[in-house]
């Protein structure tokens, strides 16, 4: 369950009755556009249904049973939502709209690149003051991947940026190479791979190009600065079996 302050209320009024539930606001949206697949449980401030939820009222069990044919709140709750409307105050929608904001910013960052530098990545920084410049202000009742492409539209005037993948080449010496492998791999699409005749590792990833600068800090971590990464244009520059 969540916690009272994450929650939103879900209100439905029928048969002369108001019935309210406490949910995650993002769920609600989702279960709205029928596209909830979690575990309601998890979402959900209450397994309760009430009549006044603010001073925690229940309806009568044969209302229940009138307007939903049940009194199981599990039941009854993604009811509500469905044929309901959403409760956000203006603190908690402007908490939504923050979230999603930051959310946004990070997408973008891990997604994007400066086509006029080499496609190297745009800090976040610079992406945050774009969108301030763009006057782009992000809906919080939409889900952020539904705005990415509207969020581009809107910066390209202001900074060169386009969504990239990038190859890069990972080389780990051996003595790091037995655990650092492991993380390595796991940061994007391993392409290919080789361990070599000295104990070392060299491995091929594609990921999204604006995490180029944290492959390059995993790389240091995991060999104490020994070891070596590049971004290959051609995939077959570097052969492996």
């Amino acid at each position: 369950m969540i916690s009272l302050d994450e929650a939103v209320t879900a209100r439905l009024e029928s048969h002369g009755e108001r019935f309210e539930v406490l949910i995650d606001p993002d769920a609600a949206l989702a279960i709205k556009r029928g596209e909830f697949e979690g575990d309601l449980e998890e979402v959900i401030a209450a397994e309760d249904v009430f009549e006044n939820a603010s001073r925690g009222d229940r309806p009568a069990e044969e209302d229940l049973e009138t307007v939903f044919g049940t009194t199981e709140p599990l039941e009854i709750i993604p009811e509500v939502v469905e044929r309901g409307e959403i409760q956000i105050t203006a603190e908690q929608r402007a908490e939504m709209q923050e979230r999603k904001h930051n959310q946004l910013v990070t997408t973008i960052t891990r997604n994007a690149v400066n086509p006029q530098m080499d496609d190297s990545p745009h800090p976040p920084e610079r992406i945050e003051r774009a969108l301030e410049e763009a006057g782009f202000q992000i809906d919080p009742m939409e889900p952020v991947e539904n705005q990415v492409d509207d969020a581009l539209d809107a910066l390209r005037p202001v900074i060169p940026i386009r969504f990239e993948e990038v190859t890069m080449a990972v080389q780990l010496p051996a003595d790091y190479a037995g655990s650092g492998q492991a993380q390595i791999r796991e940061f994007g699409d391993l392409e290919r791979e080789e361990w070599q005749n000295d104990g070392s590792w060299v491995g091929v990833l594609t990921f999204p190009a604006g995490l180029q600068n944290e492959l390059y800090d995993l790389v240091n971590e995991v060999t104490s600065g020994e070891g070596d990464a590049r971004v290959i244009k051609d995939k077959d520059e570097l052969r492996t079996r």
